[in-house]
């Protein structure tokens, strides 16, 4: 009999099965489409609800309605639910090789449900050191095994925690593994720690739990968490502090709530409470911000001072080079190579040698890496020791392979040590090196540029090459910026186009954009005789359906490989063409699914292998970074981790790491600086107005090696190439600097 219902609505109705497969699940909010199998149905159900944890093999008793789905037909939207254990031994088996338990596979799950049969999760749950009896088990994987059932008991508490207040259930593994059996207690206790002590977690969410555990809204925790979750939203900006009526104006606005309205004053003086209590830093503004308070995070402000210092060090170093002797050796060099430097390459190769830091600047096109290609040769003549690095693992391969040397990350060069989660080489054990070169210097924010000039020995020389027409740095500070305009270090600016480039419409259209003039881009067709591609349109619909065409037509026809020559860079993750559909849209197409091709659903993305991935954080153990680009190799199951390749490095995450990958098929421009590729193709709509820049165009264009297709209308274009929005990023570097 069906249950009562309100009048008008489906009447709700029980339903009892096991979950076949998952068709969705998104971790984010735990909406859920499953296929399950019902008793005496023939056909399977398709069940839709949110579920804090659900996987196949599960046994599911529910209540909900069953509905018509226009499209796909019958479906039963489930209202609540409870799980119990399977009755059959396929179900117990499906369930158990589900990937619930670490160590328990398909493979393992048949042979322990073979042995043990119905009482199979009795045995596991109360007798587990009888898995020793299974044959083809080993001592380790029963213990292993032992440890997953208890952390996965461990972690449904957690979930039903979070489920109960109304929370996501996403990050209940990461709680778990960062607070073990305290989770509950301390999330309890004062849920605002989950917004510093777990990546992914951030105020919003850590608010949302505060809110259903009855901590006030007035509650000192929350404003002082509210605070920091300013400045850290501001540090995505690129800031490295907020003057403090801006700090305060931000706060109020963001922990306002109807029902409850926030005194200014009262976050101002606990600006100061704070600074007493050493969780903020504040001082007097200089310049443009005279008669102000700045408020920094304390590890902002002791790096931004400790920058300026270290910078300050070395230039006080002294050195001596006999010039003459160096203008000889270049005479030598070009006339042995055959190989003529400009002027100002000239220049560059003379202050490389005689001044102990050293700034090479220039667009596309300048000769920046044949000039560095000779300041290297020339540092190997004098006898020097030499190092490069680059932020990135791409960029590093580049500055490798034009030197003729081996280029590291500036990770690498440093040496992460996952033990101290820090850098080994420091100044008590600075890098072994004489002269060190580091490339796309654009990209060194301010925390890593910090770790860097504090292990360069002081007797050592330095070159920051990079391009200062790009966008700044994905993280804090405009450092490259701030070192040129305080004038205190010697820098070459390279401009003078060279010829055998000239025929590169990439180079010239580049150089148009940067001088604020519109772009010669010529209409895609069969035959091509640009390097530099439009397929005009106005409608972003359109623009999707001409990628993919492009990539199933023209790319091939060129002589390239969708999957491994094209990247998609756009200028935001939002929209019909932002990397969030786009990714959805390009993986069917690159890479869809197979039967034997291994995938997974997580966090409402799906994964695959052969997936192209992009890392979204520092992760400083697994020596993978925030941009680095990959592609994952395989899928275990059993252990649940997920394996893939960056450059010639294979890594492996667990299942409650991966929400700091993402698909790659599209990325925004941001994340793309330092990487070069042979194609690259780039969407600029006008629901893309919000981002659309002059430095944001010409980074996107200046990213491809061989051929640029622009996607999308002429108005976007246009506006892009007039909007200058170098925002200004809140940062002294160059005061301390000059100071």
């Amino acid at each position: 009999m069906p249950s009562s219902s309100s009048p008008g609505q489906p009447p709700i109705e029980p339903l009892q099965g096991v979950v076949e497969r998952i068709t969705y699940h998104s971790e984010e909010s735990g909406y859920t489409v499953a296929r399950l199998k019902a008793p005496r149905v023939s056909d399977l159900v398709t069940i839709v609800g949110n579920f804090a944890n659900i996987q196949a093999g599960q046994t599911l008793q529910m209540e909900g309605t069953w509905r018509e789905h226009p499209k796909y037909g019958a479906q039963y939207q489930v209202t609540q639910y409870r799980e119990t254990k399977p009755a059959t031994i396929t179900g117990i088996e499906k369930y158990l090789g589900s990937g619930l338990i670490k160590g328990v596979g398909p493979v393992t799950a048949k042979r322990i449900v073979a042995h043990f049969q119905l009482e199979t999760l009795d045995i596991i749950e109360n007798q587990i050191d009888r898995l020793n009896e299974v044959p083809g088990i080993a001592k380790n994987r029963v213990k292993l095994i032992q440890t997953a059932w208890q952390t996965q008991k461990a972690i449904k508490e957690v979930m039903l925690f979070l489920q109960g207040h109304g929370v996501s259930t996403t990050y209940a593994v990461k709680i778990y593994k960062q607070y073990g059996d305290e989770a509950i207690a301390t999330v309890t206790a004062n849920p605002y720690r989950l917004a510093t002590d777990v990546y992914g977690i951030g105020f919003v969410t850590a608010d949302a739990i505060a809110r259903h555990l009855g901590i006030e809204p007035n509650s000192e925790f929350r404003y002082r968490c509210g605070i920091l979750h300013v400045l850290e939203k501001a540090a995505e900006d690129g800031h490295c502090f907020l003057p403090q009526a801006e700090l305060v104006e931000k706060v109020v606005n963001r922990l306002a709530l109807p029902d409850h309205r926030i005194e200014p004053e009262d976050i101002l003086n606990l600006t100061t409470d704070m600074v007493l209590d050493e969780e903020l830093m504040m001082q007097g503004g200089p310049g443009e911000f005279q008669g102000q308070f700045l408020c920094y995070s304390p590890a902002f402000f002791h790096t931004e001072q400790g920058l300026a210092h270290r910078v300050q060090f070395l230039l006080r170093q002294s050195l001596t080079v006999d010039r003459i002797r160096v203008e000889r050796w270049i005479e030598r060099f070009t006339e042995k190579t055959g190989l003529q430097l400009s002027e100002q390459q000239r220049q560059a190769v003379v202050m490389a040698a005689t001044q102990r830091v050293l700034i090479l600047t220039g667009g596309p096109g300048v000769g920046k890496s044949f000039t560095c290609r000779t300041i290297v040769a020339l540092w190997k003549a004098m006898g020097k020791t030499i190092a490069l690095a680059s932020p990135t693992g791409r960029a590093a391969q580049r500055l490798s392979e034009m030197t003729g040397q081996e280029a590291k990350t500036i990770h690498r060069l440093l040496e992460f040590d996952p033990k101290t989660m820090k850098f080994k080489r420091d100044q008590e054990s600075p890098i072994a090196a004489d002269a060190i070169v580091v490339d796309e210097a654009s990209m060194l924010d301010l925390f890593l540029a910090n770790s860097l000039m504090k292990a360069i020995a002081p007797t050592a020389q330095l070159l920051l090459v990079g391009d200062t027409d790009q966008l700044p740095s994905v993280g804090p500070g405009a450092v490259l910026h701030d070192l040129i305009h305080s004038e205190l270090i010697p820098v070459v600016r390279l401009t003078q186009v060279f010829r055998q480039v000239q025929t590169s419409a990439i180079i010239t259209n580049a150089h148009r954009i940067n001088q604020g003039e519109y772009p010669r881009l010529e209409p895609i067709s069969k035959t091509p005789r640009s390097d530099c591609l439009w397929f005009k349109t106005e409608e972003p619909e359109k623009g999707v359906q001409a990628i993919r065409d492009i990539l199933t037509h023209l790319i091939p026809q060129q002589g390239f490989d969708p999957a491994k020559d094209v990247q998609v860079l756009c200028p935001m993750t939002r929209g019909d063409v932002g990397t969030r559909m786009l990714n959805q849209a390009l993986q069917q197409l690159i890479n869809p699914p197979a039967p034997n091709k291994a995938e997974m659903v997580r966090g409402g993305m799906t994964l695959r292998v052969g997936d192209r991935i992009l890392q979204q954080k520092n992760d400083y153990n697994r020596e993978v970074f925030n941009g680095d680009l990959g592609v994952i190799t395989g899928m275990n199951l059993e252990d649940q981790e997920v394996s893939a390749r960056f450059g010639d490095r294979e890594v492996t995450y667990d299942y409650a790491d991966l929400n700091e990958i993402t698909l790659a098929f599209a990325t925004t421009i941001h994340k793309a600086q330092g990487s070069e590729y042979p194609v690259v193709i780039l969407p600029v709509f006008m629901q893309h107005y919000m981002m659309l820049s002059r430095n944001l165009i010409y980074t996107g264009m200046t990213r491809a090696r061989k051929l640029v297709i622009v996607v999308g209308d002429q108005k976007a274009i246009g506006l892009s190439v007039k909007q200058v929005k170098d925002q200004e990023r809140y940062t002294l570097l160059a005061h301390r600097l000059k100071r």
